[in-house]
């Protein structure tokens, strides 16, 4: 098993293990996808992943982080994410969707403003307004952050139906993977983080109550998402912080989901917010062997991320069983072909047959004649393995 074979889960086979994790652009009206969110997504399934997942897409419109971000929450956002979605799949890349809630992270400013609360002046400058946002508990995200509503059990019952409703949608739209955005403070993890969550009710106290939410979630979206898609959940393994959630936790946690058809866990940490500073180790693959333990002892697929870009690695993340994929960002928007160029490199593609002909033929054309003239050599092949 290698970085280019097939992962097969439930109906869905995807053509490799290369996944564009979910990167927000910000750039949405009312949560509808465009142009750019054809392009941007279009790209990565030319360059070659296996799976594409949109940005974190909002499930209720107070559920969203920023003005910006893309939503599942009105059937009028149906059709626009469904033609990105036909494009991906037109491509060979199966097509997944990340659902999302903010909690108390909602209602803020794009990165390139600030990233702090939406106010007044946001409202001067660009006509976007604040809204209430909503969280387990009365704690802020941040410093100069609002402090949230806290969250009757009547809120939970309705953002756990618009969870529900936003998966109808997304079937709608022809997507084949939902991640659960459950890490990285949003909603979810403000939940089963002590860190966020003081509630002494059944969602919140014990590990029992913080988990709680989690696992309902995940009923309810196997209660609509049909048996033959697969359905992720993204976890911050860690707070990184003294009394935060622990990677033991997550363990017990991903059993659980596994228990409840969640097919695979993206193997994530920190976001946490708060006045906590965490203590990250950070490095090229860091996440790897905490990827591996949760994928041994709670039996249940994983994802690898974190500074993953080397070819090597990424393949032995697989060749190792430490993973059953592996998910790249800010490096694929660096290098859209990134999967296409390590194929080549591992050994995978000699004559740039993994390329589309609209491309591949052009760029065989180029090697055949730079390498007969001298001008490249042609790429030496890896040992086979």
């Amino acid at each position: 098993m290698h970085l280019f074979d097939p992962l097969v889960i439930r109906g869905v086979t995807i053509p490799n293990r290369v996944v564009v994790s979910p990167m927000s652009q910000y750039i949405a009206e009312e949560g509808v996808a465009n142009d750019w969110h054809l392009v941007h997504l279009g790209r990565f399934a030319l360059g070659g992943a296996g799976l594409v997942f949109t940005e974190a897409t909002a499930v209720e419109a107070r559920g969203r982080r920023t003005h910006g971000d893309l939503g599942l929450w009105s059937d009028t956002q149906i059709e626009p994410l469904a033609r990105v979605a036909r494009f991906v799949a037109e491509q060979g890349a199966v097509p997944g969707v990340q659902l999302a809630h903010a909690g108390r992270k909602a209602s803020e400013r794009r990165p390139w403003h600030g990233e702090t609360p939406v106010d007044d002046e946001d409202v001067a400058l660009r006509g976007e307004a604040p809204w209430e946002a909503i969280a387990p508990s009365a704690l802020p995200y941040g410093e100069v952050w609002p402090a949230p509503t806290p969250m009757h059990t009547e809120d939970i019952a309705a953002v756990l139906a618009a969870f529900r409703d936003a998966a109808r949608r997304a079937e709608a739209a022809g997507l084949e993977v939902i991640e659960v955005y459950a890490a990285h403070g949003f909603l979810a993890h403000q939940f089963y983080s002590p860190l966020a969550n003081e509630r002494r009710d059944g969602y919140g106290g014990d590990f029992e109550g913080r988990i709680r939410f989690a696992l309902e979630l995940a009923d309810a979206l196997r209660e609509v998402w049909p048996e033959r898609l697969a359905l992720f959940f993204r976890l911050s393994l860690t707070d990184w912080v003294d009394e935060g959630w622990t990677l033991d936790e997550s363990v017990e946690l991903a059993r659980r989901l596994g228990e409840r058809g969640v097919d695979l866990i993206d193997c994530s940490s920190g976001g946490i917010g708060g006045p906590h500073r965490p203590r990250m180790p950070l490095g090229p693959g860091f996440m790897v062997p905490r990827a591996a333990r949760v994928r041994r002892e709670a039996g249940i697929a994983t994802m690898a991320v974190g500074f993953i870009w080397d070819a090597a690695q990424a393949d032995e993340i697989i060749r190792s069983g430490q993973a059953d994929a592996v998910a790249l960002a800010r490096e694929l928007l660096a290098e859209p072909n990134w999967p296409l160029r390590v194929a080549r490199e591992l050994g995978l593609d000699d004559d740039f047959g993994r390329w589309k002909p609209q491309f591949g033929w052009w760029l065989g054309k180029r090697e055949r004649v730079v390498t007969k003239l001298g001008m490249r050599q042609a790429p030496a092949q890896p040992a086979k393995r």
